[in-house]
């Protein structure tokens, strides 16, 4: 591991004395301190905090934020994990004070225009999935899946079936399909995908019975292809008495254009983040909206926001209020949810429209293909000539013949000025790129990209195996860094 920038740690700098802000005195009367302020919740001595002035304090942060890559600096090819450009527009909407210093135990007629957004989030996205319901309350895809087979599971107790414990997964599926399933109580069985990376239909049949619970489903899949048999993989399900759950984390290759409620989906997460733009990464926070059909509403997560209306002077006006579902799963988070990251949500949809939305997933599309096209000839593509809005490469041929890894291309990228796409994911294709461009991007960044990828390809394996050169660490063990991190190392 190499360091290249000394950037020292706040508190190196700290120097007794030194101040950034002069804070006001204390405007509890004496007299009033021991009854206001006991002593025993009073500091005996002042915070552990560093002792340095505004411009050091401004310098360092600015520093360090110019050691990370982020969609506003980088082209963020990350396939699997949509990472488009954030109109600032909606981050001075969510700004706003109106929405941002609404206070979660205020009355509800104190935030009719927080709560009416949230009404109208909750109906855009049921016309968007096709589906009857919606709870906008949890915080994150994952956290969605979890939700949504947490109302399957309580679904299906309520109708005296609990003994369907059984919970389909394909073998492309993102990891936490499976891990959700066995949070949520159930057995994860995992469905083969063919060559050309659709569900494996002998094998589909082969697991399908009447012990099925839910069959998880991404469509378009992680390898960026839509399911050709998506329709009769929900009819067979159906049939059975099982319910689809659809993993929305790749809507934005087919906003508007088919609704995943029409080709059978009985329940369905959204990455609202990703779809419809907003701030990415870094832990959060994020939001994992789900959409069922009318028969699993009961068991929404609540609370969920309700339209009724009133009659005042003869004027008749809309109140909006919190209600809980009547056979509710419960809270999956404190309070509603991550509202903010909903309305910037709603203002990229609102900016865009139904047609504006359509045009945001063909541009996908075309510029995956696009991409795939300029690619392939040097970074094979094993599931064909066309895709969705993402699609998987391979470095095998690269790996077996000069020892170029996928790990390699991914950390040279970044001498580039490109962050690293998906790479050994998904695991059905050996030494894999998952590359997805997004609308957002250019033709110029596009072209950039793969005269890159392509001369990175043509390098000096040497040079490719101690990439990056040029960024402050290079070359980490992600392993170890994982297991034994260090939040303190600079």
């Amino acid at each position: 591991m190499r360091n290249t920038r000394d950037t020292k740690l706040i508190f190196d700098l700290s120097r007794p004395g030194c101040r950034g802000a002069v804070l006001p005195e204390c405007d509890v009367p004496a007299s009033d301190a021991s009854v206001l302020l006991p002593a025993g919740m009073l500091a005996t001595a002042p915070p552990a905090l560093p002792e340095v002035t505004e411009p050091q304090v401004v310098r360092h942060f600015v520093n360090l934020s110019q050691l990370n890559m982020s969609v506003d600096t980088h082209f963020y090819p990350l396939g699997s994990c949509t990472m488009k450009y954030n109109p600032k527009r909606n981050e001075r909407a969510a700004a706003m004070p109106g929405f941002a210093e609404v206070h979660p135990y205020q009355p509800d007629e104190t935030k009719q225009g927080m709560l009416e957004m949230l009404f109208e989030m909750q109906e855009i996205l049921k016309e968007i999935s096709g589906l009857e319901a919606c709870s906008l309350q949890p915080a994150a895809g994952a956290h969605g899946e979890l939700a949504a087979l947490l109302v399957a599971a309580a679904y299906f107790k309520d109708m005296g079936e609990d003994h369907r414990r059984k919970v389909l997964v394909p073998d492309n599926a993102h990891g936490t399909n499976p891990a959700s399933a066995a949070m949520a109580g159930f057995d994860t069985v995992t469905v083969k995908t063919n060559l050309d990376g659709g569900v494996d239909m002998d094998d589909f049949h082969a697991k399908l019975d009447d012990d099925i619970a839910v069959f998880m489903i991404t469509n378009p899949n992680t390898v960026g292809i839509f399911e050709s048999h998506m329709r009769k993989l929900a009819d067979e399900v159906h049939a059975r008495g099982g319910l689809i759950y659809l993993d929305g984390a790749n809507m934005n290759a087919i906003l508007g254009i088919t609704r995943p409620g029409d080709f059978g989906a009985d329940m369905q997460h959204y990455n609202p983040h990703k779809t419809f733009s907003g701030p990415h990464g870094g832990g959060g926070p994020g939001a994992g909206p789900i959409c069922v059909v009318e028969k699993l509403a009961p068991y929404l997560p609540g609370p969920v926001v309700a339209k009724s209306e009133t009659t005042h002077d003869g004027e008749t006006d809309a109140y909006y209020s919190l209600v809980t579902p009547e056979k509710s799963i419960g809270k999956m988070r404190a309070f509603f949810g991550n509202t903010g990251v909903l309305l910037r949500a709603y203002c990229y949809i609102r900016t865009h429209g139904p047609q504006g939305l359509r045009e945001v997933s063909e541009n996908a599309v075309l510029n995956a293909n696009y991409l795939l096209a300029r690619v392939k000839h040097f970074l094979p593509v094993p599931q064909g000539d066309r895709c969705m809005h993402e699609f998987v490469a391979t470095a095998s041929k690269l790996k077996s013949e000069r020892g170029i890894s996928a790990m390699d291309i991914a950390k040279r990228l970044l001498d580039f000025g490109f962050h690293a796409p998906t790479v050994y994911f998904p695991l059905t294709v050996k030494e894999s790129i998952m590359i997805e461009p997004t609308e957002t991007e250019s033709k110029d960044t596009l072209d950039a990209f793969a005269e890159v990828l392509f001369r990175i390809t043509e390098e000096d394996p040497g040079i490719l195996q101690d990439a990056p050169h040029t960024t402050r660490v290079s070359r980490p063990n992600e392993v170890a860094a994982a297991r034994n991190p260090c939040l303190a190392c600079m």
